[in-house]
């Protein structure tokens, strides 16, 4: 979040500081993001460090080559049902932690022998305070859904989308967070 009035405004206005704060913020978000997760338990790579242009965090892959993203690997439908259940266990995860990914599909999941890594958080959302939280998480699930049902796995996003959105206390229809309704938004 920036407060700073000055780098609104720079920001507003398009300016070359507007758009390095604002990058510069992005960066950030994901890094917190990550180690967040990280630290819940869920699989995503290790972050160690920030700059202004880079996370530094576990590489996932080998020596030689890089993991490959989900949506180049052809799974068993044994190995299908344990990849789906385990991811299923990292949009929990991010729901108990107050995140959705925003951008949850196969191609922003590393697979390596066997194990996944969720990737690529800049756009994750807070559900607790975006009122279009719901629609973007059902997208990711649907996204998910859409994956290993043409790897031979039954799956109905609708139905786990809200399953998983209600276990995890959120309320299916859009809400105003409560700090919104703090004299100082009012005027938003």
């Amino acid at each position: 979040e920036i407060r700073d009035d000055r780098a609104l405004h720079a920001i507003q206005q398009r300016t070359n500081f507007g758009r390095r704060v604002l990058h510069t913020s992005w960066i950030e978000h994901e890094y917190q993001t990550l180690v967040l997760l990280h630290q819940a338990g869920a699989d995503v790579p290790k972050p160690y460090a920030r700059g202004n242009n880079a996370i530094l965090m576990d590489y996932i892959g080998w020596d030689d080559v890089p993991a490959q993203t989900l949506n180049t690997i052809d799974l068993t439908l044994r190995e299908s049902r344990e990849i789906f259940d385990r991811i299923i266990d990292n949009v929990e995860i991010m729901l108990r932690n107050q995140r959705v990914h925003g951008d949850l599909s196969a191609y922003n999941i590393l697979y390596k022998a066997g194990e996944i890594y969720l990737i690529d958080f800049p756009q994750a959302i807070d559900p607790a305070v975006n009122r279009n939280a719901y629609a973007i998480f059902h997208r990711d699930v649907k996204r998910l859904c859409e994956y290993f049902q043409a790897q031979g796995l039954a799956c109905d996003p609708r139905r786990l989308s809200e399953s998983l959105w209600r276990k995890n206390g959120f309320n299916v229809r859009p809400s105003i967070h409560p700090s919104l309704l703090e004299p100082e938004h009012l005027d938003d």
